[in-house]
């Protein structure tokens, strides 16, 4: 179309040049480009000039042919257009002959309706001509009719409204909030829909009012929940917010309502007891912030108050947990009955509601705890916890270990706030307690006889009082009747098993005094029935020696009771285990007993702060390090014996004595006023290295030189290893992870080698209880450069031997006072036997002369000699019984042996080589050999210088 308007004001030859284009031969191909080939320009609107559009695109200098092409163009694009055009209207022929007709039939029917319409007007007509004044009489009072009907309805519905405020006040007596809030909402609908009359304008207003009102005492209501939650309360409150809209509200001012219940709570009960130790009505204290109030709680007022404050905390945390509890419950309800409906957006709006409440209490539990955490701490701060006893200590720990329980289980918190706060005061009353009880440790062990503390063969650290935590619950200050009764696998937690009643603050009455300790045996026996027994053995058994019926002295009475011994007892006890006592009971004593107690008690607040763990182990460790060195200073420190080289102290040992020795005994006697006040502070953390008290005498060869005393103190200290191992699972368990490490240095550095203490406590008691030097008199006035074979042993034999027996008869004296374990009687046996082989060696030594024969004897006198002892003694092998047997055997070696044998044996020493070469060599080497020989055994020699 527009094509054309472009070109119709061009010449009639022109018209003729389309037709001609039209009626060509037509590809449809080429026509179809052509189509496609036109600008989208010419398919806009009308309106848009095309002719203007073609000449502003023309060339500011214009040429004829390319004109006249571009025209062609454009021909040829009208030309397909046209053609298609044509193409169309043939193709819809029969359609718009079809719509022709119905164009027509349409026609005929409006033509139709037209006629009608005329004859119903005509009918109206004559029907309105026939209506009678009459008629319209009656309609018109029928609608005035309707109308009173109305009007009366609406009097009573107002004389109902003017009587609902009446009903409102009842309803709000009786706490039905949910029928008030109802009551009025249909009542304020009705108002409206009656606010034309004017008495109901000014009963709207006072709805309006009642309303707030309504609104105000739902809000005390809502109050009320926070320290003592009803179900019935809550739901009532619940859905009236709920038919108020107001459900966030209500959830934002029942977080506020919480945090108002914890000050009033904690303020409350700690200004009764101030007031209660006042003695007075004076209302100073009312005005006083809480913080101030706290600093007046009187020492003996400061655990009940405690204890009343957890417990009114635990009330408000406990109605905060049901309060989840019945949101959980109902609000699934709710969403279950909305979604079964098909109100959409009532279902989104609750879903909304119920998300933003579940966020909102979810918040408010860490928030509710971290306030209980601020007050609790406040309370802790405004006492000096350090002027109590340490077990009143101990329970305000234990109610505020069960508080940090109750904050875990509520909200899965740690407790940081209180941690910390206790922790701090914890390990400040602690390092106090133990630096007391280190100097007590000291006076104890040095005003310790070291006798034995009679105990139970059955005893165990777990009958102590001290240790009862192990096998109780965690918190002894819990009430038993209060104690979770369920066996079930589950762990039941404190709000599911107090939930219905009780309170975990209750404080036991009593509970210390129904417990009694049954560890002490009556004169060594543990029961009337025994005791009588022992005496009818001894009737039956008369012939039983004296020494042998009598046990260790009773430490109350300082009788020594007189008991019997069994014959097959006597048969069937080894000779080297001298215990006597019909029960082998732990050999300890008051101190030991003490130290353990004490254990116990640092292990109590241990279990109660976990935090403060690894501060109670390592002064656990100082008691144990300062009883080891204690042992040692009385009983095992001899320079001349440690000399020889023989004994005793291994190195683990002697490290773990050093250490001890540099980290926890103070050596100074007066403090230096130069010395810093680094050193100063260092010097309190140690204690003076404790003296052994003057009742106990160790020089005496008749108690083998307190060999009683030693077996005691000794045996005490192996038995407190022991009840460390005991304990180590335990503290592993509660030890932080990364300081593990220290634990099992303690154990393995210290506590495992208390055993290793009887060796050089032992060695002291051998070391003396034989005549050592008499045997080398006796050996130095042997003739060994005999001629002949003797056949008899020599007389310093038979010495030796006797010194044997009475040692033994001596050990026997000792075992009527204290039983002497196997191990003990295998050590002191295994440290005579050394002593008395090397000093056969020592003898040996100091030869001047010796044959073959001489040698022989040697031989003679050793066989003899183990011949005998071997009878004494149950110790097999015999000690040192190869050092004697070498070095005779020496004797018969060659030069070349003797020098490879004397760098393999450097057990040996200097002088006792040096004799061998010399003296028993000499004989059969030359003065060459002999002088290689000794340059040998000088080079042995000093690496040792």
């Amino acid at each position: 179309k527009k094509l054309n308007k472009f070109t119709r004001k061009k010449q009639p030859h022109q018209k003729e040049e389309f037709r001609e284009l039209r009626e060509q031969p037509s590809d449809p191909q080429a026509e179809q480009e052509l189509i496609n080939s036109i600008e989208q320009v010419y398919f806009s609107a009308d309106s848009f000039d095309i002719v203007k559009y073609e000449l502003e695109k023309l060339p500011p200098v214009l040429n004829l042919q390319e004109l006249e092409a571009y025209r062609d163009k454009l021909k040829q694009q009208q030309a397909a257009v046209s053609k298609k055009v044509a193409d169309l209207i043939l193709e819809k022929q029969p359609a718009y002959v079809k719509e022709l007709e119905r164009v027509t039939s349409l026609q005929t029917g409006l033509q139709l309706a037209a006629v009608i319409c005329t004859n119903g007007r005509r009918h109206l007509n004559i029907a309105k001509e026939g209506f009678t004044q009459a008629s319209l009489g009656l309609l018109a009072n029928q609608r005035k009719r309707q109308l009173l009907i109305g009007l009366l309805k609406s009097l009573r519905t107002i004389k109902t409204l003017q009587r609902t405020d009446v009903r409102l006040s009842e309803m709000l007596e009786e706490e039905d909030y949910p029928g008030a809030i109802q009551l009025c909402l249909e009542c304020q609908k009705a108002a409206s829909t009656f606010k034309h009359y004017s008495c109901i304008s000014e009963l709207n207003s006072k709805l309006q009012d009642t309303l707030e009102q309504i609104e105000e005492q739902l809000d005390v209501a809502l109050s009320k929940i926070c320290k003592n939650f009803d179900i019935n309360h809550y739901t009532k409150v619940q859905q009236a917010y709920r038919l108020l809209g107001k459900t966030q509200t209500a959830m934002d001012q029942l977080h506020m309502h919480f945090t108002q219940a914890i000050h009033n709570t904690v303020f409350q009960v700690v200004l009764g007891y101030v007031e209660l130790c006042a003695g007075n009505t004076d209302t100073k204290f009312q005005k006083l912030q809480y913080k101030d109030l706290c600093t007046h709680v009187t020492p003996d007022s400061y655990i009940p108050c405690l204890a009343d404050l957890c417990k009114a905390l635990w009330e408000v945390m406990l109605s905060y947990y049901r309060t989840m509890e019945w949101h959980e419950k109902h609000d699934n309800e709710v969403t279950a009955s909305v979604s079964e409906g098909s109100n959409m957006i009532g279902t989104e709006e609750t879903n909304f509601d119920r998300g933003y409440i579940k966020k909102k209490l979810e918040h408010g539990l860490t928030r509710i705890w971290q306030d209980v955490q601020l007050k609790v701490k406040t309370y802790l701060l405004g006492t000096d916890l350090s002027i109590f006893k340490y077990d009143d200590f101990i329970f305000v720990l234990d109610i505020i270990s069960r508080l940090m329980q109750v904050g875990e289980e509520f909200c899965g918190s740690k407790s940081e706030v209180l941690q910390e706060s206790i922790r701090k005061q914890s390990v400040n009353y602690f390092k106090n307690y133990h630096r007391t009880r280190l100097d007590e440790l000291r006076m104890f062990l040095e005003n310790e006889t070291w006798e034995l503390c009679p105990v139970k063969s059955n005893f165990s650290i777990l009958q102590l009082h001290e240790f009862k935590f192990m096998e109780q619950s965690r918190s002894p200050s819990v009430s038993p009747s209060k104690q979770p009764v369920s066996t079930s696998s589950k762990t039941v937690t404190l709000f599911e098993q107090y939930c219905s009643g009780g309170n975990p603050f209750e404080i036991q009455a009593n509970h210390k005094d129904e417990e009694t300790e049954d560890v002490l045996a009556s004169n060594g026996y543990e029961s009337d029935e025994q005791e009588k027994s022992a005496y009818q053995e001894y009737d039956s058994d008369s012939d039983v020696p004296e020494e042998l019926k009598r046990d260790y002295v009773d430490e109350q009475t300082g009788d020594v009771p007189v008991k019997s011994v069994s014959r097959e007892t006597l048969k069937s006890r080894k000779k080297s285990d001298y215990s006597l006592n019909k029960v082998n009971a732990p050999i300890l004593t008051n101190t030991t007993l003490n130290v353990i107690r004490l254990v116990g008690k640092y292990m109590q607040m241990m279990n109660i702060l976990k935090p403060i763990a690894f501060d109670v182990i390592h002064f656990m460790s100082q008691l144990f390090d300062y009883y080891l060195y204690a042992i040692y200073t009385f009983f095992g420190r001899n320079d001349s014996l440690e000399s020889t080289g023989l004994g005793l102290s291994s190195s683990r040992l002697r490290t773990t004595l050093n250490r001890i020795q540099e980290s926890l005994i103070d050596l100074e006697v007066s403090a230096d006023p130069t010395a810093t006040l680094t050193a100063a502070e260092e010097r309190k953390e140690k204690v003076p290295s404790p003296h052994l008290s003057h009742l106990v005498v160790l020089t005496s060869g008749d108690t083998l030189y307190g060999l009683a005393e030693r077996v005691v103190a000794t045996e005490s200290l192996v038995f407190l290893a022991e009840q460390f191992e005991f304990l180590q699972p335990h503290l592993d368990a509660v030890m932080p992870a990364v300081k593990k490490p220290f634990l099992q240095q303690f154990y393995s550095q210290t506590v495992s080698t208390a055993s290793e203490l009887r060796k050089p406590i032992y060695w002291i008691v051998a070391g003396k209880a034989l005549d050592y030097e008499q045997m080398l008199l006796l050996m130095a006035n042997v003739k060994w450069d005999v001629k002949e074979i003797m056949s008899q042993h020599n007389i310093y034999v038979d010495a030796l031997l006797k010194e044997f027996e009475q040692f033994n008869r001596r050990l026997n004296e000792v075992s009527k006072r204290v039983r002497i374990p196997l191990p003990v009687s295998n050590i002191l046996w295994e440290h005579c036997i050394r002593l008395a082989n090397r000093t056969i060696v020592e003898g040996y030594a100091n030869v001047k002369k010796c044959s073959n024969e001489g040698r022989a004897l040697m031989q003679l006198d050793f066989q003899q000699f183990l011949m005998k002892l071997e009878k004494l003694t149950d110790i097999r092998p015999i000690p040192d019984k190869e050092f004697v047997e070498t070095y005779i055997k020496a004797y018969y070696l060659t030069e070349n042996d003797m020098e490879r044998w004397i760098k393999e044996h450097r057990e040996y020493s200097t002088k006792q080589l040096t004799n061998l070469v010399n003296v028993c060599l000499g004989s059969h080497i030359n003065k060459k050999a002999r002088q290689k020989l000794l340059a040998a055994i000088d080079d042995i020699d000093r690496p040792k210088r």
